[in-house]
């Protein structure tokens, strides 16, 4: 399986143009190489052009994106369709991930995911993906799909710690892929991320990724608009926590959900 890095840049939200192109574009100058983004955040365009712009080879670049369910929509016509769309818009031969991002609308295993795969092998895109799935529907894409699943990107963060996926995706060897892994900011906020950060004299932003990336089959894809956030989160990789570190976050039980809604696949 290809080795994702342990902090990528998300782009969720970031749709101002310019600040889009050059956060990406900053990142990958920075030494990121896992870039993500979605149809639906309306960015492909610029995600793109920051691509571009950055001195790296596009074979360097592990770049993702999403097919949603309220846009296109996620029937096989559809799927193709879109996944074509979103190279014309990054402006690249083809994907290193694409996704479901959710399990939602004309969504149909069966139907949807066999253009996934056939768009493996058509070479569009290298790997399939899901998001926002509960482990009962990754279970159900995995027996569906011919291609091996790659990935299923949640909300995860000290404050909603999906233990339950992240056993799931260790047990069926994929990544789980952590968005909002700073709880949108709520994190800086919380005593045992404040205790962590104080005793090393990090900010809580690196305590939330370290902690994500001592787990196994899990990375993190923080948003981020400016250099200075790109090279705080990027600094994580430096931090390493130690036990005590681990059990106090650990022990944080809280279930804070940033992305919440009656038809939600956790409420089904």
């Amino acid at each position: 399986m290809t080795q994702l890095p342990p902090v990528g840049i998300g782009t969720w939200e970031n749709t101002d143009p310019d600040a889009c192109t050059n956060a990406v574009e900053t990142a990958l100058e920075m030494g990121y190489r896992h870039v993500d983004t979605a149809e639906a955040y309306g960015n492909e365009e610029h995600v793109g052009e920051g691509i571009a712009r950055a001195s790296v080879d596009r074979e360097d670049v592990f770049l993702a994106t999403k097919v949603h369910y309220e846009s296109t929509g996620v029937a096989y016509d559809e799927v193709v369709e879109t996944a074509h769309g979103s190279l014309d818009r990054l402006g690249v031969e083809y994907l290193d991930l694409l996704y479901v991002h959710w399990p939602l609308g004309n969504y149909d295993p069966e139907d949807t995911l066999s253009a996934f795969d056939d768009l493996v092998a058509a070479g569009v895109t290298r790997n399939v993906g899901v998001s926002n799935f509960e482990p009962r529907q990754v279970e159900t894409a995995i027996d569906v799909l011919d291609e091996p699943l790659f990935a299923n990107q949640v909300e995860m963060h000290p404050l909603l710690q999906q233990d339950d996926l992240v056993n799931h995706a260790q047990e069926h060897d994929y990544y789980l892929v952590a968005y909002s892994p700073l709880a949108r900011g709520d994190v800086f906020d919380v005593p045992e991320i404040q205790d962590v950060a104080a005793k090393h004299g990090v900010s809580e932003a690196q305590v939330s990724l370290a902690w994500l990336r001592e787990k196994e089959n899990v990375v993190a894809i923080p948003k981020a608009t400016t250099e200075d956030h790109v090279a705080d989160n990027w600094a994580s990789l430096d931090l390493s926590l130690d036990e005590e570190d681990l059990t106090a976050i650990n022990g944080i039980e809280r279930e804070d959900r940033h992305v919440e809604y009656d038809d939600a696949p956790w409420n089904q």
